[in-house]
Parts: C-alpha cells; structure tokens; sequence
C-alpha cells in the first residue's frame, strides 16, 4: 500500500514548512537588514548563510517530508532522521548563526550561565549520549510516541543536547566552552562514539522486537497520529490498516536490527569525516608554527633543568 493514502498534509507537513520559512526570513532579517541595530555585528558570510540553509533544509526533510511519515512506519528510516537530525543539521545550523549572535546568547545573565554548564566538553558529552539512549529505551519510545506534546518536548531536548554536543567542537572563541586543537578534540569524538554505542548494540543484538508502537496492532496506529491529521486516520480505519506490514515485506526485527545498524554506519562515518577534518587542521596549524613550538619546548627543557 503506498504511503499517499495519508494525503498531502501528513506527506509535506506545509505549516512545519511556512514555520521553517518563518524562521528563515528571521535570520536574514536580523543577519542581514536589521544588522546595523546590534553593537559588535559582522557582515552574514556566504559560508553562514549556506550552512544555515542546508540546516533547516535538513531539519524539513527530515522531520517535514515523507522521510518523517516513513520514520513512523519503518524503525530503519527513524534512525537514518536521528543520524541526520542530531549529527548534520544540529552542527550546520550552529556554523550557520554568526559568531556574534552566539556572543549575544552568551552574554544574557541566566540562559548564559545555564549554555555554559551544558555546553562544558564533559557534561555536552554524558548528556547527549545519555539523552540518545533514554530516548530509544523500549518503555520510553513508546510512550513518547503515544503522546504528541511528550514527542514534541523529547524531540526538542535531544535536538538541544545535540547543538550542546557539537559547541565545543565548532567553537573557537573565549567567551564559552571550547575544545583545543588536536588531541582533545580526537578525544571527545571517540569518546561521543563510544558512548552511544551500547543503546545501538542493544537494538541491533535482541532477538525479538522491542518497540509495540513499531508492530503491528493498537499501539502502532496511534502513534500515527504524530504526522497524520486524525480526520485521516478515520476515514482510513475501513481500509484494512492494521500495522506497518501493509507498506513493507520486511520483518519487524530486522527492521529493528537495521536501524542500529544504519544508525551506527552513518555516525562512523560522520564522526570519520569530522576526525579528519580535526587532524588535518590539527597538522597544518602544527606545520605553520613549527618555530615558534620549538622555541616554547626549548624553553621548557631550559627551564625544567635550571631545577635539576
């Protein structure tokens, strides 16, 4: 059965869309027009404004288009979202704000202090592996799925954890959290890697299908109602639509199995790119100051044995 029967509104999600683009004029008015207004702005780079529109370009396609229809019937295309979401769109749309922006958010008293709690190396790690892995527990995926204002504020909070996770990383100024070149980089990255990799093992190696909202039955059908208007689901409860088996031949676990899959792959090969980007800056900033790093290492050595 093919996936139109849910019509227009559940296939492209149009108000998510006109939000999107909402947003969107925002940011150009405030980079762009109304820059002038703000003390301590900088003309929006070509570089910003790309990122920014790949970002929500992403966050529509993955939570606007059929992708997000298909990531209720199909656990596999729920995690190819999450990978896109938290790993692409979350860093992008980070790069894509300008730098002054972030200074601005920074510099408010409360929400301040509270970004620069979260957004520590060691806390934006534990908290977003944490919240990655509270949110696929059987128990809870459910009952989020069951629950639209549940969904609507789980989504959201694992979507803030992950700009959390990536901050540090993207970062290079002093006025919050950043991470040095190098080593410490590498080191957050595996250590983010490492972390997520128990709540994918634990999908990919169970042996039996964990999620009821993925499975045919009750549970599935209302979980619908997340992308589908009600007014739809009604009018299609005559047609024989019992579970996820009506789009597709393949069995629900390894349905299952292939979403801890999928979703490990792409964050490999994401955290990959993002390690060889680490190290290929990491190289050409120890090639450029080659010098002036001996002379601090002579000047160690100097110092270190004027106390022998």
């Amino acid at each position: 059965m093919p996936i139109s029967i849910f019509g227009f509104r559940a296939l492209w999600s149009p108000y998510f869309f006109l939000t999107l683009v909402v947003l969107f004029l925002l940011y150009l008015a405030i980079t762009v027009k109304w820059r002038d207004r703000f003390g301590g702005s900088e003309p929006l780079s070509r570089s910003e404004l790309i990122y920014f529109s790949l970002g929500l370009l992403l966050v529509y396609i993955t939570k606007g288009s059929p992708i997000d229809l298909l990531g209720h019937i199909l656990f596999s295309m729920h995690m190819v979202q999450m990978a896109v979401l938290l790993l692409i769109a979350a860093p992008f749309l980070i790069k894509g704000i300008p730098m002054w922006i972030w200074r601005k958010v920074f510099a408010v008293p409360v929400l301040g202090t509270v970004l620069r709690v979260l957004t520590k190396p060691l806390v934006s790690v534990i908290l977003f592996s944490a919240m990655f892995s509270v949110y696929h527990l059987p128990a809870i995926l459910d009952t989020i799925k069951l629950s639209i204002p549940l969904h609507a504020v789980f989504t959201i909070t694992l979507f803030i954890s992950a700009l959390c996770l990536w901050w540090p990383l993207i970062n290079e100024n002093d006025f919050a959290p950043r991470l040095k070149q190098g080593l410490h980089k590498i080191a957050y990255i595996i250590s983010s890697a490492i972390l997520i990799t128990p709540a994918c093992a634990l999908i990919i190696f169970v042996d039996t299908p964990v999620y009821e909202t993925y499975q045919s039955g009750e549970a599935w059908l209302m979980s619908m109602a997340l992308c589908v208007p009600a007014s739809t689901l009604s009018a299609l409860s005559g047609t024989g639509l019992s579970g996820p088996e009506v789009f597709t031949s393949m069995p629900i676990l390894y349905d299952q199995q292939m979403g801890g899959v999928m979703m490990k792959i792409l964050q490999e090969i994401i955290y990959g790119v993002v390690l060889g980007k680490i190290f290929l800056g990491w190289f050409r900033h120890e090639r450029d100051n080659a010098d002036e790093l001996t002379q601090k290492q002579l000047l160690e050595r100097k110092r270190l044995s004027m106390y022998n």
